[in-house]
């Protein structure tokens, strides 16, 4: 007997049987045409199975490498399944309300304490830790660092955790750096995360070793990759590293040269850099006339060809003048060794005081930002932050928050919190968002101390927490657990003063009460990652996990019906 197409069915039951009868081949039953369909679709599903053919046997994979890092404690191992897992406790509705710690914002921080304890990721929670980082990019370092070379090995088996086999630090053992074959040979037949991985442990070892590895292969790499290895770079970024990015400042793809380019302005005393500021000392300078000095500026009326080949990208972003573009360029990757020589031996903070005419200091400023981000100047990137209780709109330095949190980063931290501390506690928490995420965590007493009395200011003039639910998500990360006992007497519904938001009492009592109970967690989770951990207590009529479950098999994998790994 003939029968209909499967894809004919498919169209049928797509488009509905009104549109598209069943072809008259479908089995006649007498029933109503969508009935009609289903059998003709139950029908044609036995027989295909009936006929099936076994597949042949895949080859078996090879064994699940060794990992002797030491195991879990047993309390930590149940923590992370219910991390994995994401219960958070029941929410009253209302979006994020409720008192219960958010889960799935610990586990980045319940993986980096357990990588910094070097433990080793259990067997059994290996498709789920994979499963998280699929779904999370945020997660995937140290997730992928916390899984190690048994979870690279499960990911070769799975199409959905192929991530990881880029992502990862290496699935393999390096060689030594005195096994010259071995490194060869990972270099020319590994993955390209574990290439990654040798191009930094020999960087380490050896700097001219690393950088005549990848000249070896530097014109047969795909461009992405090219990007990659020249971006390894900047870990131990030298003066020897210039002949080889002055190389790469010709190479075909844009991003090469433009990251070669960037590489080579952090080096004071490259080429690059010197012919850089030869162009931006020609276009800002030192204006004497009138009442005191201020800096003058003309910028470039043309991107030369000379310019191009040093990185500078002729063509500016929509809404940007090609002046004021190529200008900023030209002074981001200039030493800012250049500018108390040019400008009459000020010293930073000086520089940065002075006005700058024909309305170029915000572009001045921020290429000076940039330039001192990507030399790590400490003493210029004070300069142009400024005061923290100062203004942002009036002060001497940058006004933007976007920059200051880069020129915070490369503060000491001491000093970075320290700065936010005070700029919280003169303008409030509205712009510290960004800033506060620069901060090491976890915060110091004086910065903690800052944002949570910002927050109970908040709370008292009655404002809706959600206006500050970004700052809050952070305090509940990054405050150091040990402060939960003090914020007790926040948890509490305020009086709500007139003229406040309604309900906004409660609001903020969930909110403190989310708060505590999160540092509270964390401080258990910290315990519970501790080698001397105490064994957990099961809850009454579970059955406690055994040592086998523990140890396990070397690593057990199962397979979905269509051969997926799991």
């Amino acid at each position: 007997m003939t029968t209909t197409p499967w894809e004919d069915l498919v169209t049928s039951a797509l488009l509905g049987t009104d549109r598209r009868p069943p072809a008259a081949q479908a089995p006649a039953t007498g029933r109503a045409a969508p009935l009609a369909l289903l059998d003709a679709a139950a029908l044609h599903t036995v027989r295909r199975r009936a006929g099936l053919l076994p597949a042949a046997a895949a080859e078996r994979p090879e064994p699940a490498p060794r990992d002797d890092r030491p195991p879990l404690p047993p309390a930590a191992r149940l923590r992370l399944a219910q991390l994995l897992a994401g219960r958070s406790g029941p929410s009253p509705g209302g979006g994020r309300r409720g008192t219960a710690p958010d889960l799935t914002e610990l586990l980045p921080q319940w993986l980096a304490t357990a990588n910094d304890h070097g433990y080793r990721a259990p067997a059994s929670a290996l498709p789920a830790l994979l499963d998280a980082a699929r779904a999370r990019t945020d997660l995937r370092p140290q997730a992928l660092a916390f899984a190690g070379a048994r979870g690279l090995w499960l990911a070769r088996l799975n199409a959905e955790w192929r991530f990881a086999l880029r992502g990862a630090a290496g699935g393999v053992p390096l060689p030594g750096p005195g096994d010259t074959a071995g490194v060869r040979a990972l270099w020319e037949e590994g993955l390209f995360a574990e290439r990654v991985a040798l191009l930094g442990a020999v960087r380490a070892h050896d700097p001219a070793a690393a950088r005549e590895l990848l000249r070896s292969t530097w014109p047969t790499e795909r461009a992405e990759d090219r990007l990659m290895f020249l971006d390894s770079l900047r870990e131990g970024l030298s003066d020897a590293d210039e002949p080889f990015l002055e190389q790469a400042l010709s190479d075909r793809s844009r991003n090469v040269r433009t990251t070669a380019a960037e590489l080579l302005s952090a080096l004071p005393r490259s080429a690059l850099a010197g012919r850089m500021a030869v162009r931006a000392a020609s276009c800002v300078g030192l204006d004497r006339a009138g009442d005191g000095a201020a800096i003058s500026v003309e910028a470039p009326h043309e991107c030369d060809a000379g310019m191009q080949s040093d990185g500078v990208v002729a063509n500016p972003p929509s809404g940007r003048g090609e002046r004021s573009w190529w200008l900023g360029q030209l002074v981001e990757s200039a030493p800012l060794s250049v500018w108390p020589a040019k400008l009459g031996g000020r010293a930073p903070d000086a520089i940065v005081a002075l006005p700058v005419s024909d309305d170029w200091q915000s572009e001045l400023h921020a290429a000076w930002c940039r330039a001192a981000v990507r030399q790590k100047d400490a003493a210029w990137a004070r300069a142009l932050l400024g005061a923290p209780a100062t203004p942002p709109a009036t002060g001497a330095g940058t006004s933007s928050i976007a920059e200051r949190s880069k020129l915070l980063s490369i503060l000491p931290v001491d000093e970075r919190a320290e700065w936010v501390a005070g700029f919280i506690a003169a303008h409030g928490l509205s712009e510290a968002f960004q800033l506060l995420g620069v901060c090491a965590v976890p915060w110091s007493g004086p910065l903690g101390r800052s944002v949570v009395d910002a927050l109970d200011i908040a709370r008292d003039a009655g404002s809706y927490p959600w206006s500050f639910s970004g700052v809050m998500g952070l305090a509940e990360r990054c405050l150091d657990p040990a402060e939960a006992s003090r914020l007790e007497i926040l948890t509490a519904a305020p009086d709500e003063p007139e003229g406040a938001s309604p309900g906004a009492g409660g609001y903020w009592s969930e909110a403190f009460q989310r708060l505590v109970a999160t540092l509270r967690l964390r401080g258990t989770i910290h315990r519970e990652l501790s080698p001397t951990a105490p064994e957990p207590v099961p809850p009454p009529g579970s059955k406690g996990p055994g040592p086998r479950e523990e140890a396990g098999p070397p690593c057990s994998i199962r397979t979905t019906e269509g051969g997926a790994v799991r």
